[in-house]
């Protein structure tokens, strides 16, 4: 099976509002070892990644699917012509010009998924609140950022060793001295026992080490989305839609 890449070069500061800013790790609760509902979602889909550089939107797709499982809400259905329908208004992919599927930036593409949204299978968009971003390579943070919103956007830069490690399902580790193949986005959406974090990627969880993390990681997003909030009006770490707002008003 192929697997393509597809995130662009990041660029800093290119996400004016960071996570530190809104987010004060002393004022919130501390991360368990154990968080995240992985189990929710039994197919998470390929979504046009194994055809196509759009890694940024199929990440955009399968975070939507988890925070509407995670909220008790039904899963839209998803299909690789709506994934490849919100890349191309972003990047300009003519599926008739094979040059032009370029991947995508991260900061881009977050902006449309709040202004326009990315859309289901029925028509129907889903649009996230606000964005903030988070400090590359910083682990703690992105915990932290995990564990309260369920799913985060990573950028990496993808070293071949994490492909073969990916094809062999061993998780992904540093490998000194591996090539960079190219830039890969990806949705954290948990931690397990062992410490690792569980990703979504080519169509399935895949596990990875802090320290890859800490030395590939070139950028982070953490959306802020009501698709995620209950019918109580309470996120499933009990974050109220009343803060929520107040932070939202401030992005």
């Amino acid at each position: 099976m192929d697997y393509r890449l597809g995130k662009l070069p990041a660029r800093p500061d290119a996400i004016k509002h960071k996570f530190g800013s809104f987010f004060h790790s002393s004022e919130l609760p501390v991360p368990t070892l154990v968080f995240g509902r992985p189990d929710l979602i039994k197919d998470w889909g390929m979504l046009a990644n194994d055809r196509h550089s759009c890694c940024v939107f199929s990440g955009a797709f399968h975070e939507t699917m988890l925070w509407r499982a995670w909220s008790g809400a039904p899963i839209p259905e998803f299909t690789d012509e709506n994934v490849l329908s919100d890349y191309s208004a972003v990047t300009g992919y003519d599926p008739n010009e094979p040059s032009t599927d370029r991947g995508a930036d991260m900061q881009r593409a977050a902006s449309y998924r709040k202004k326009v949204g990315i859309v289901d299978a029925t028509g129907q968009r889903h649009q996230v609140a606000a964005y903030v971003s988070l400090k590359a390579g910083d682990v703690d943070q992105l915990a932290l950022a995990a564990f309260m919103f369920g799913a985060v956007g990573l950028g990496v830069e993808m070293p071949t060793s994490a492909m073969d490690q990916f094809e062999q399902n061993e998780p992904w580790d540093v490998v000194s001295g591996s090539r960079i193949e190219g830039g890969h986005y990806i949705p954290v959406i948990s931690r397990n026992h062992a410490g690792n974090f569980l990703i979504v990627t080519w169509g399935r969880l895949h596990a990875v080490t802090p320290a890859f993390i800490s030395k590939y990681m070139d950028e982070g997003v953490v959306y802020l989305s009501f698709e995620q909030l209950r019918g109580t009006g309470l996120s499933p770490r009990g974050f109220d839609k009343i803060a929520l707002t107040k932070a939202l008003n401030e992005v």
